[in-house]
């Protein structure tokens, strides 16, 4: 991954970590410890689908810059059905408290978007290669 991605994954990566101890914390208090596991486990879901739907993001636009647009609202949209299906199927669980699973896995998501759009906006990504000058030619103006 190019600088830029690092920078950017670990830009929402770490607040969204930062809310999930939040939330582990609050949910041991709340619901004890079947509420912070399902906190944690809350928390990684998010920071793992998002970091893998990011890389997979940057690896589009890598290679194929003209789906970059398609494949963001593609991603987001999966990512969204994805963590519902998730939800849906641990909702009944006696692992973890899935109340605090739930709140931890909406605030991380949240937290995750807002921080990756900060980021994205604070970035300076270039947007058009200056060094693609090779191409043209050393003269100027007209030819005549």
């Amino acid at each position: 991954m190019p600088s830029n991605d690092v920078r950017i994954l670990l830009q929402a990566a770490v607040p969204t970590a930062a809310v999930g101890a939040i939330a582990v914390a609050v949910s041991a208090v709340v619901a004890g410890g079947k509420g912070a596991i399902g906190a944690v486990v809350g928390t990684l879901v998010v920071i793992a689908f998002m970091g893998l739907g990011l890389f997979v993001l940057q690896r589009t636009a890598a290679s194929l810059p003209q789906l970059f647009q398609a494949m963001g609202l593609m991603l987001y949209v999966s990512q969204l059905l994805l963590l519902l299906i998730f939800v849906s199927l641990f909702k009944d669980t006696t692992l973890f408290n899935p109340k605090a699973f739930a709140v931890a896995l909406v605030l991380g998501t949240v937290t995750w978007m807002a921080a990756q759009a900060r980021a994205q906006m604070k970035a300076k990504i270039l947007y058009v290669d200056p060094d693609s000058e090779s191409g043209k030619s050393e003269k100027s103006g007209s030819s005549t």
